[in-house]
């Protein structure tokens, strides 16, 4: 095979650089979105707080069908716009359909079936586009790449957590709703992110293309056509030769992941509860509290993207290593004291360490891990990678409903406490990867 990783790549001027990834905003205001205002949509339509993980499975379970089989696809795949581009367009367009027509929801299972929907088109562009910087970027380029892509991540979302807000600060009503409950305001956020979703993908295709294949790779791809059958001995050659460090990421990324995923899904309703004294998401209260929400997610994520442009340099000075394993910290002390916090000041400064945490989860682990695989199979080992963290998520989908109410007590409060010790543990385990890639040198050597 051809080591893409040995050819020339040139170096890209800040704006390049910035408007290659300007598809992350989309995609991420997309994600902001789901994080923001599922539950609370769950919540209008008439879920049970129990049953919330289980409403969530969608994004999970379709990041672990989807992400892997799309990045081995896509090193398979070889068209006049580029190996990776194709599923970037078709993703984007699904995801906008699915944006528009979500807060028009009649029903739960409507709702549900369209996250199921929303998050496979989300899940068809996330890894190829991984891929494609590490496809497109120079070696001492590419923790700046990831660490622009978590940049885009925490401004997208700092902005899609806000909207509501925002559009309540311009003169809309925050209790306008439809008959099903769902304001006002929740609709013509989903419009916008429809619209975002779509053209900032456009802006960076268009912009920055990707770069032609070499004759090489053009002929061993016409040898090895894109097939059902090809792809999925790809997957399987991978899994099996999947690097020694890369498995070692498996503990860390689970905790992580299965403290995250349970932050988002219950951080409404434990606000609620400690702002309010409310559980009735039918109440004034309670969209009040969806508001507030918001603005700590705008926050936390508004601290995520300065952090992630801080974490450049550090990256480089520490290692990816360290410095995810301080923002786990930083993220699990902050969780903890949450539940303990009677007042909307104090939750902003506990969204310091949350959003910190955040950073580093969309950019360091990519650092760690792309030098670590083959640059021919960038594709399918962030497919792969995108396991460590759906796993996590459909595990814990799977069993907070068994001790939720016997274990927790019905409290979501108590959820944010286990959310806590796990980003602990996830910092625990961080720490006791050994950093080797195939080279023999560290990863602090190769970030150096």
């Amino acid at each position: 095979m051809t080591n893409l990783g040995l050819l020339t790549k040139p170096r890209l001027s800040l704006m390049r650089l910035i408007e290659m990834n300007l598809g992350f905003l989309g995609l991420q205001f997309s994600f902001g979105l789901q994080q923001a205002n599922m539950a609370p949509i769950y919540g209008y339509l008439g879920a049970d707080e129990a049953s919330l993980p289980l409403l969530w499975l969608a994004g999970p379970m379709t990041g672990l069908l989807i992400q892997p089989l799309i990045g081995a696809m896509s090193d398979r795949t070889s068209t006049r716009i580029g190996r990776r581009t194709p599923y970037f367009l078709i993703g984007a367009v699904l995801c906008s359909l699915c944006l528009l027509a979500m807060p028009y929801s009649p029903t739960l299972w409507v709702a549900a079936s369209l996250l199921w929907v929303l998050d496979a088109a989300n899940n068809v562009t996330m890894e190829p586009y991984r891929a494609y910087v590490g496809d497109r970027l120079p070696d001492d380029q590419r923790a700046a790449g990831f660490l622009t892509q978590s940049a885009f991540t925490g401004l997208a979302q700092t902005l899609s957590y806000l909207a509501p807000s925002l559009l309540v600060w311009i003169g809309f009503n925050k209790d306008a709703v439809d008959g099903n409950g769902i304001p006002d305001i929740t609709r013509i956020a989903f419009l916008i992110g429809a619209v975002l979703s779509l053209a900032t993908i456009l802006w960076s295709v268009l912009r920055v293309p990707e770069l032609p294949l070499p004759e090489e790779e053009k002929a061993r791809l016409a040898k090895e056509p894109l097939t059902l059958g090809g792809t999925l001995r790809d997957l399987r050659t991978a899994l099996v030769e999947m690097p020694r460090p890369m498995r070692q990421l498996a503990l860390a990324m689970l905790c992580q992941w299965y403290a995250m995923f349970a932050y988002w899904q219950f951080i409404t309703f434990a606000v609620a509860r400690s702002l309010h004294g409310t559980s009735d998401a039918k109440s004034v209260a309670f969209r009040d509290t969806v508001l507030t929400v918001g603005q700590l997610g705008a926050f936390y994520n508004a601290v995520a993207f300065v952090a992630a442009i801080a974490l450049v340099p550090l990256a480089r000075r520490w290692g990816a290593k360290s410095a995810h394993a301080v923002c786990l910290l930083a993220s699990g002390v902050a969780m903890l004291a949450i539940p303990g916090i009677r007042d909307e000041a104090g939750l902003f400064v506990a969204m310091l360490g949350i959003g910190i945490g955040w950073a580093s989860m969309m950019g360091n682990p990519y650092i760690m891990l792309i030098d670590m695989i083959p640059p021919e199979r960038n594709g399918v080992y962030m497919g792969i990678f995108n396991m460590f963290i759906v796993i996590p998520m459909i595990i814990e989908s799977l069993t907070v409903p068994l001790f939720y109410h016997s274990v927790l007590g019905g409290e979501p409060r108590n959820i944010l406490y286990l959310s806590g010790a796990l980003m602990i543990l996830g910092a625990v385990a961080t720490v006791r990867v050994t950093m080797r890639p195939a080279s023999g040198t560290t990863l602090v050597e190769a970030a150096r």
